[in-house]
């Protein structure tokens, strides 16, 4: 009775980076642009609540947009570009191919930044505003965003393949792979309530709802029904991440995988016996912790290895360097 009342209700230090990358850091600050282009937050806002207002699953691949930029080169707008004949951009790698989405909406952002203030504001900067907005607007903690950032003239096709976690990841992987951007396993559950929003294809829970055992069975069976065991049949077929409220940015995430409906294989790692149990249950008791851990992990994320001062440029066009 007392485990169905829980499901119903509910260590990896930060490494420390290079010196130049501190300088660099350095450089980034909340009031980056209060005289170049104070407006810039009143227009993302305002484009981002719009853009949800059309389709409320646009703030979670904002969200999404943003983790899979700062994890390849750091948060450089690097996933922005497209590919051309002499040029391999991020977007075709498996991670991210058919599944990362929201460019036209940064497009239309950037072009009204454009209009407000012409030269000034990067894709990078835009795109950190914006994921922080998408949260803000689906019930999510506020915070003041770190800019500063500079556009990249390079991508890396291999860094997005190699450094995104995969659905299948185990927590040794996740953890690994998080701080190897100098995020800490903390850091990683905490940002891993991003999928407190959105949805998922079903060739990314496909293998976890037929193959894995600690997932509740009749979760398992409502997920089947949508997503063929067959690979390649129904493989877009979508699945919200939150059980019960896939548009709104709270604690609900952590509930489900106490109670072994987490979607993905990696989202029901960080509940499965081991090293990560005892934070999920206190985000579970304090959604207050959750959203303030959460916000350390943004910041932490927004910081990775930004081009700054006279590294990069401003994209007039964030798919394509100027």
């Amino acid at each position: 009775m007392m485990a169905a009342r829980k499901c119903s209700s509910g260590i990896i230090l930060l490494l420390l980076l290079a010196a130049g990358t501190s300088s660099a850091m350095a450089q980034l600050s909340t009031g980056f642009y209060s005289h170049s282009c104070p407006g810039v937050y009143d227009t993302v806002r305002s484009a981002m609540k719009a853009a949800i207002a059309r389709e409320q699953r646009m703030g979670a691949s904002i969200l999404r947009l943003f983790f899979h930029d700062c994890f390849v080169q750091g948060c450089d707008a690097s996933l922005l570009l497209d590919d051309t004949g002499s040029f391999q951009g991020e977007k075709m790698a498996t991670p991210n191919n058919g599944s990362v989405r929201g460019f036209e909406v940064i497009d239309a952002i950037k072009s009204a930044v454009e209009k407000e203030c012409p030269g000034v504001v990067s894709c990078a900067d835009i795109l950190s505003i914006a994921a922080r907005d998408s949260v803000v607007i689906l019930g999510g903690p506020n915070w003041d965003v770190k800019l500063g950032r500079r556009d990249s003239t390079t991508a890396s096709f291999s860094g997005a393949n190699n450094n995104i976690p995969p659905p299948t990841s185990g927590l040794g992987n996740l953890t690994s792979l998080f701080a190897a951007q100098g995020l800490s396993q903390k850091d990683m559950v905490a940002l891993s309530g991003a999928h407190t929003i959105g949805l998922a294809r079903c060739t990314n829970f496909r293998a976890h709802v037929y193959n894995d055992t600690n997932i509740d069975g009749a979760f398992a069976r409502t997920r089947q029904s949508a997503c063929p065991r067959t690979s390649g049949s129904g493989d877009n077929n979508l699945a919200p991440l939150d059980l019960q409220t896939p548009t709104v940015f709270e604690n609900n995430y952590y509930k489900n995988l106490v109670c072994k409906k987490g979607l993905l294989h990696s989202d029901q790692e960080l509940f499965n016996g081991g090293s990560t149990d005892a934070q999920v249950q206190s985000y579970i008791s304090s959604q207050s912790a959750f959203f303030a851990d959460f916000v350390t992990g943004m910041i932490k994320m927004g910081d990775i290895t930004p081009l700054t001062g006279s590294n990069g440029e401003i994209r007039k066009n964030c798919r394509r360097i100027n």
